[in-house]
């Protein structure tokens, strides 16, 4: 039987970067405050935020190129790209902002310098890197960018990938050197560790069940996975942060706002290897252009990782589908998810995504050797026996309503929260997690607007280009970027 109710100002649901990030800006704004985190899993950042369940690429829109599309007339559309790029400004300024006062250890167990490169292959490959860069160049954002179609260049930047590559070939390159490898999980436990330090309450084994509304917000049903046992909490504001299975929580509150959503499951593979001839030759984050069909998380890419000290390469991902919302999940989670208000959805994302569904079956079923054989764009001559597949974490990317095709897939993260602002669902994928700073900011400024004029100079402290556009802004811009670079050791 459940037993007495605690009360609480704050339940994060989740232990990823989400919830973290969260839960120590509101522990340095608002320090009385109570605060419970509850995870499913026995330990966190074990999901999404785990280092090995995601690419690591701290995203800036440096080397995406589904962030920069190209249309018919050659323009290519920079406003993603920036709004990206000036949202990691924002993560970077507030991890330096803790690494000032001691609340993150040694950066570089988080965060890395390593170049991001964007790469095009053939003749049209070539020439969108190179529009693609000459455009992006001349915004102060993206000004440290360099290009090259020369043989000898690329294989002195990436020499795994281009030395003793055979004549005639045709490639495109652009180059950031000032990129970033993070290591999310890394930087959600130091973050949860800062958070318990100050009085708040982590609970992991812990799935968090059911949420109703009470008086003064909402009562949180919590099951102990390991006794078994149930008790309820309520809380005056609910952050629903849980990634793959944020979506069953949202429809179980009921708000009207979560109507109408649903979600499509992408599951996928990585190739990962620490040899450390291979590892020598190759320092950098490249990014190609993604297959006809391909979602975006599916752009084949090989990166350095930096984890718990350690360089590794990663190359993927090989993309397919799996019903379950989290990678431990449920084969059900899908079907389960499915509800009359959501349905005609679902069923427009369906319609108009065949090609989708199409490619991601087709990536399912291919063979190891196939999957090596798509390596060859990015490494000509490869060994199988220094590489090993790793699976990767579940995404769940949002499909939502719109008024002219009645549902469509949303390749982003979508802040959903009621109307008195009691509570906040996060729902969708990359680049949620670089972005995390910029998304709990809005997030304090919705659902807080008595507290935030109040919190506003901290904020500021935290985030100094908070409302300012860097962009416009190229002594700020370039004053705040050596600051991070400088407490984050990335030069």
């Amino acid at each position: 039987m459940p037993s007495t109710q605690e009360k609480v100002d704050v339940v994060l649901i989740g232990g990823g970067i989400m919830s973290s990030t969260l839960g120590a800006m509101l522990t340095e704004l608002q320090p009385e405050w109570e605060i419970r985190v509850y995870e499913k899993l026995d330990y966190v950042a074990e999901e999404s935020s785990d280092p090995w369940n995601n690419a690591g690429t701290g995203h800036a829109a440096l080397c995406e190129l589904n962030y920069t599309p190209e249309d018919e007339n050659g323009h290519v559309d920079l406003a993603k790209a920036s709004q990206i790029n000036e949202q990691f400004h924002h993560s970077r300024q507030y991890w330096s902002h803790l690494v000032d006062n001691g609340v993150l250890a040694e950066p570089k167990s988080f965060i890395n310098q390593v170049p991001h490169i964007s790469y095009g292959r053939g003749e049209k490959g070539r020439d969108y890197i190179k529009n693609r860069y000459e455009q992006m160049v001349r915004n102060p954002l993206f000004s440290e960018m360099e290009y090259t179609d020369d043989p000898a260049t690329q294989a002195e930047w990436l020499p795994l990938m281009f030395e003793g590559r055979g004549p005639g070939q045709v490639n495109g390159i652009s180059r950031t050197k000032i990129g970033t490898d993070v290591d999310f999980g890394s930087l959600s436990h130091q973050l949860l560790n800062y958070v318990g330090d100050k009085g708040a309450t982590i609970r992991t084994s812990h799935q968090v069940t059911d949420l109703e509304r009470s008086s003064d917000g909402w009562v949180v049903t919590v099951k102990d996975l390991l006794s078994h046992e149930t008790h309820k909490v309520n809380a005056k504001f609910v952050f629903n942060g849980a990634g793959g299975g944020a979506l069953p929580l949202l429809q179980k509150s009921g708000i009207p706002e979560g109507r109408g959503y649903g979600g499509f499951p992408v599951s996928g593979i990585f190739l990962r290897t620490s040899n450390p001839d291979l590892v020598a030759r190759h320092q950098a984050k490249v990014y190609g252009q993604a297959s006809f069909g391909a979602p975006a998380m599916s752009v084949p890419h090989l990166d350095t990782r930096v984890v718990d000290g350690k360089d590794y390469l990663l190359f993927g991902p090989y993309a397919g589908f799996s019903p379950k919302f989290l990678k431990g999940g449920r084969f059900t989670d899908l079907p389960f998810s499915v509800r009359g208000n959501n349905l005609p959805t679902m069923l427009n994302v369906a319609k108009d995504n065949t090609d989708l569904v199409t490619y991601l079956v087709s990536e399912l079923a291919s063979s190891k050797k196939a999957r090596f054989e798509s390596m060859h764009e990015f490494i000509p001559n490869i060994d199988p026996s220094n590489w090993e597949f790793i699976q990767a974490g579940q995404r769940v990317q949002v499909m939502k309503k719109d008024p002219k095709k009645g549902g469509v897939l949303s390749f982003g993260t979508e802040l959903i929260s009621s109307a008195d602002g009691s509570i906040a669902t996060l729902l969708g994928a990359s680049p949620g997690a670089s972005t995390a700073v910029s998304i709990m900011l809005n997030l304090l400024k919705t659902c807080f607007p008595r507290q935030y004029s109040a919190w506003e100079p901290a904020i500021k402290d935290m985030v100094p280009s908070l409302g300012r556009s860097l962009a416009d802004d190229e002594t700020l811009l370039k004053e705040l970027s050596e600051y991070t670079a400088r407490t984050l050791k990335l030069i």
